[in-house]
C-alpha cells in the first residue's frame, strides 16, 4: 500500500486541531510566540502542519467550485446554503463573492508559510535534511496557494515575504503583479521544491500527508498547462487590464513555446510518478472474492480508480470528510425507514449524453447508435442485466453504452452493485419514477435529473438496517495517473503539426483500462467522421471530450471549461434532465428543462472583494465586474 501519496488530512487536521486553541494563540508575529513556536523540532513541526492546513478540500462542496458550480450535476430548486448551485446559476457578486479565496484564506496560507521559511534555519538541533525537506515541502505549498488564487482570479500579488503585524497600511498596499510573473514564480517555486522533496516517505507512518517529488510534479505540470491554455495565452479580451504604468496584466500575445513546456513537465511528472510505483488501477487491481463476470470486474475496478482506498493511481488525495459528497451522490436503494442518504448530487442528462457508445465514439456520431431516438425507452433482456433490471423499460439512452457510463452513473431501473451486495447474480436496482425508493424523499432530497453519480460512492459503503448511512472513506482526487496522460496527449497534440503515435497512446492508454479501443481504429470503424483523429483540431475536441468522461465529477471539467475558453459554449445551453415526477414510464421519460443558466466573459475569472478594492486602492477589479 502506497498510502504515502495521499494528503492525509484527517491526521493533520486533528494535529492542528488539536492544539489550534493554545498552539495558533502563538502564532501572531511578535518576537516571543515566533521564538516559541521555532524551539524546537516538535513545535517547528506543528508549525508545518499548520501549513498544511490551508489547502482547499477538493471533496467539500462548499470549498470546491467545481463540484456544483458548473453544469455536470444540477440540484433541486429547495436547496439552501450552497455556493456552488448559486454561482452555476449565475449569481456571482462583488460584495460576496462565492468560494472567495483571496480574502478566505489562502494569502493568510501564504503568510504561514513565509513565517516558516523566515525561521526553520534557526531550529536548534533540526538537522540539514530536515531543514532541506521541510522547507521543500513549504515551498510547494506556498507556490500551489499561489497557483489556485491565480486559476481563479488571474494576475494576483505574489507574497515572497512575511509581513509585520506592526507594518503601516502603505507599506502592505500592492498591486497584481502580471501573469506571466505570477506563473513564473509558482514554476520557480515547484522547482525549488522538487529538487529536496523525497520520491517516497521514510516514514509513512509518522509521515502520512506529506509532500513528495511525484505530487510536486504532477502540479507543476496542473500549472503549465494552465498557462498554456487560451484562458491565459494570448487572450486579447483582458487588454484593458493593466497596471499602474498602464502595462498589460495578461500577456497579449500567443506563445507556442507554453505548449512545449507543459508538455516536458508532464512527461517529467509521469516517469517521476511510475518511478515511484504510481500506475494506472485496472481490473488487475480489483480483488474479486466471487469470481464474477468480466463486466462487473470491470465495472467495479473502474469506481475504485476514483473509490478505491489505497489507490495506486492517485498521486495525490485528499482525504478530509467526505460522507457528505457520498451521501448526496447515493441513489436510495430500498424503503429506508429515515432518510440516511441525500441523494441530491444529479448528473445532467448532457453528462449522460457526453459518454462514447459501446463502440467508443460519440452517441452522435456512432453509425450503429440510434441517437435520434435515444429519449424513447424499450425494455431490457437477459443480455443487458449487467447495466439495466431485465425486463424493465428505461431510456434507450442508457442502453449500449462504454462501460464508463455504467461505472460512474446510476440511473432508473440501473444496476448497482455495493451497498452490501456485490454479486452480478444479485444486485441492487435503482427504481427512481415517483413513489418508488428513489424518487423524492422530500424536496430538497433527490435527484432532479434521474441519474446519480456512482463514481463517487465507495463499493462498501452501505445503508443499515434502513437507517444508518455507513460511508466508506477514501482520498478524494486532487490529481491522477490519468489526468496527467490527459495531460501529456493534450499538449503533445498541440505541440505536432498533426497528431501521431505518441498522442495517440497515452489517450489510448485510459481508453484501453476502460475496455475501449483506440482512438484512430474506434473512429475509422464507428464514426461519421472517421478521419478526426488524423487532425490537430479534431483530435483536441477527442482530447478534451476523454477528459471530460474519464475525469467527470471529480472537478477538472469546472477548470478545464475555462482554461478551454469554452465555458460561455458549455454554461450558456439549457440544464437538462428528466422528469422525475412522472410516475409512469411514458411520464418520466421525457425531457425537461430545469434552468438556463447565464455565463458571460467576466465569469472565467472571480471577482475580487470590493471591500478589499476599497482598502487597498492599488488593485484593480477583474474585467466586467
Amino acid at each position: 500500500m502506497r498510502n504515502y501519496k495521499y494528503v492525509f488530512v484527517f491526521l493533520l487536521a486533528w494535529m492542528v486541531s488539536s492544539c489550534e486553541e493554545d498552539y495558533l494563540d502563538i502564532v501572531p508575529d511578535n518576537l516571543a510566540t515566533i521564538e516559541l513556536a521555532f524551539a524546537n523540532r516538535y513545535n517547528t513541526e506543528n508549525f508545518l502542519y499548520n501549513c498544511y492546513g490551508y489547502l482547499p478540500s477538493p471533496g467539500d462542496v462548499n470549498d470546491n467550485p467545481a463540484l456544483k458550480g458548473g453544469d455536470e450535476t444540477w440540484f433541486p430548486e429547495a436547496i439552501k446554503g450552497y455556493n456552488g448551485p448559486t454561482m452555476a446559476q449565475g449569481f456571482q457578486n462583488i460584495n460576496n463573492p462565492r468560494f472567495d479565496k483571496w480574502n478566505g484564506g489562502l494569502y493568510e496560507g501564504i503568510r504561514k508559510c513565509n513565517i516558516f521559511l523566515d525561521n526553520v534555519d534557526e531550529v536548534p538541533g533540526l538537522d540539514q535534511y530536515l531543514k532541506d525537506k521541510w522547507k521543500a515541502e513549504v515551498k510547494f505549498l506556498k507556490a500551489y496557494y499561489h497557483f489556485y488564487l491565480v486559476k481563479m482570479y488571474g494576475p494576483i500579488i505574489i507574497v515572497d515575504d512575511a509581513v509585520e503585524v506592526s507594518a503601516s497600511t502603505e507599506a502592505v498596499r500592492s498591486e497584481r503583479n502580471t501573469l506571466e510573473e505570477s506563473f513564473e514564480y509558482i514554476v520557480g517555486l515547484m522547482d525549488e521544491a522538487i529538487e529536496f522533496l523525497p520520491e517516497t516517505l521514510q516514514y509513512e507512518d509518522e509521515e502520512l500527508g506529506r509532500v513528495t517529488k511525484p505530487v510536486a510534479a504532477a502540479i507543476k505540470a496542473r500549472v503549465l498547462m494552465t498557462y498554456a491554455s487560451p484562458l491565459f495565452n494570448g487572450n486579447t479580451v483582458y487588454s484593458g487590464l493593466t497596471n499602474s504604468e498602464g502595462a498589460p496584466l495578461f500577456p497579449l500575445e500567443y506563445d507556442a513555446s507554453k505548449w512545449e513546456r507543459a508538455a516536458l513537465a508532464a512527461k517529467e511528472a509521469i516517469e517521476i510518478s511510475e518511478a515511484s510505483g504510481v500506475a494506472l488501477y485496472t481490473k488487475d487491481d480489483y480483488q474479486d472474492p466471487f469470481d464474477q463476470n468480466d463486466t462487473t470486474i470491470l465495472k467495479a475496478a473502474l469506481r475504485g480508480r476514483v473509490t478505491e482506498r489505497w489507490n495506486k493511481e492517485i498521486i495525490w488525495g485528499h482525504t478530509s470528510n467526505i460522507n457528505g459528497l457520498q451521501s448526496e451522490a447515493m441513489p436510495r436503494l430500498y424503503g429506508y425507514t429515515t432518510n440516511p442518504v441525500a441523494s441530491r448530487h444529479a448528473p445532467t442528462l448532457r453528462v449522460a449524453e457526453m459518454y462514447y457508445s459501446e463502440n467508443g465514439v460519440p452517441i452522435d456520431e456512432d453509425v450503429t447508435y440510434n441517437y435520434a431516438n435515444r429519449y424513447k425507452t424499450k425494455s431490457a433482456t437477459s443480455k443487458d442485466r449487467f447495466h439495466v433490471e431485465p425486463g424493465q423499460k428505461t431510456a434507450i439512452l442508457n442502453f449500449n453504452r462504454e462501460t464508463r457510463f455504467y461505472a460512474d452513473l446510476s440511473f432508473d431501473r440501473g444496476t448497482w452493485f455495493g451497498n452490501g451486495r456485490e454479486l452480478d447474480t444479485d444486485p441492487w436496482y435503482v427504481h427512481g419514477r415517483k413513489g418508488e425508493f428513489a424518487s423524492v424523499f422530500e424536496i430538497s432530497q433527490y435527484s432532479v435529473t434521474g441519474y446519480w453519480p456512482k463514481k463517487l460512492v465507495n463499493l462498501k459503503t452501505t445503508v443499515k438496517n434502513g437507517t444508518s448511512f455507513s460511508p466508506n472513506r477514501y482520498a478524494f482526487p486532487i490529481i491522477r495517473l490519468a489526468d496527467l496522460y490527459l495531460y501529456y496527449a493534450e499538449a503533445l497534440n498541440e505541440v505536432k503539426a498533426a497528431p501521431d503515435a505518441e498522442v495517440y497512446q497515452y489517450i489510448d492508454a485510459i481508453r484501453e483500462r476502460a475496455g475501449l479501443n483506440g482512438v484512430v481504429e474506434s473512429w475509422r470503424d464507428f464514426s461519421l467522421e472517421p478521419n478526426k483523429p488524423t487532425t490537430k483540431e479534431g483530435m483536441r475536441d477527442i482530447i478534451q471530450r476523454e477528459r471530460m468522461i474519464e475525469l467527470a465529477f471529480e472537478g477538472p471539467r469546472f477548470w478545464d471549461l475555462r482554461r478551454w475558453k469554452l465555458a460561455e459554449v458549455y454554461m450558456n445551453k439549457p440544464i437538462k434532465g428528466w422528469s422525475v415526477l412522472g410516475q409512469s414510464v411514458e411520464d418520466y421519460y421525457n425531457v425537461r428543462i430545469l434552468y438556463t443558466p447565464s455565463f458571460t466573459t467576466k465569469d472565467y475569472l472571480w471577482p475580487i472583494r470590493e471591500s478589499e478594492l476599497i482598502n487597498n486602492p492599488s488593485l484593480e477589479q477583474n474585467i466586467g465586474w
